[in-house]
């Protein structure tokens, strides 16, 4: 894949400071206005996107919502996304959550004040030299090197993130891509993550 040309978007060259009262548990207006478009409109958001600080995210959990109304028969619609910094690397992980309605509350299982954390990446800005350089103007998510199990299928997943708008840090958007060998496979499906709550500084494994 060549590098997409992104030289008119935005990027957040700071971290904006996040709000001091974060919404309650449930997903925002934005979030829901953006769940229901289309893929060709999520990726006209997406490519206006402004990269996400790394100190904008490090240290937060996310609430999660992946697009494609039929991940909720795979178990995975909502989740939560946390990140942290260790060793000079931003690292990041997944919370698998109750799937009651979009509109409910995000609850951690097995229980929410001791979550399972699974599906490692770490977080870095794309690097156009690279072979995961699809989108210059997002930070990139690789499970590949994140230290998951050697026979773990979410080794192979390279994510996009940007930040749908440039003065809001507490909204971002994702794209997913499946690598397999030199191929990277589209899913087709974009996430959408919203501040939730400060996340744990360091995680043991």
């Amino acid at each position: 894949m060549t590098a997409t040309a992104t030289s008119t978007a935005p990027v957040s060259t700071t971290a904006a400071a996040p709000a001091a009262a974060l919404r309650p548990n449930r997903a925002g207006e934005r979030v829901l206005a953006l769940e229901r478009l289309s893929n060709a409109l999520l990726e006209e958001v997406f490519l206006r996107g402004a990269t996400p600080a790394l100190s904008s995210i490090a240290g937060w959990e996310f609430r999660g919502l992946n697009t494609p109304p039929w991940f909720r028969l795979l178990g995975i619609k909502k989740f939560i996304k946390g990140f942290y910094s260790e060793g000079g690397t931003t690292w990041g992980y997944n919370c698998p959550v109750e799937q009651n309605r979009v509109t409910g509350p995000w609850v951690a299982r097995p229980d929410d004040a001791n979550p399972k954390r699974f599906g490692f990446y770490t977080v870095a800005a794309v690097d156009a030299t690279a072979r995961d350089n699809r989108y210059l103007h997002a930070l990139l998510l690789d499970y590949g090197q994140g230290g998951n199990p050697r026979l773990d299928p979410s080794a192979g997943l390279r994510d996009y993130l940007v930040q749908v708008d440039a003065g809001d840090p507490d909204v971002l958007l994702g794209k997913a891509y499946y690598a397999a060998g030199p191929l990277r496979i589209p899913t087709y499906s974009f996430f959408i993550l919203e501040r939730h709550r400060k996340g744990p500084a360091s995680i043991t494994r």
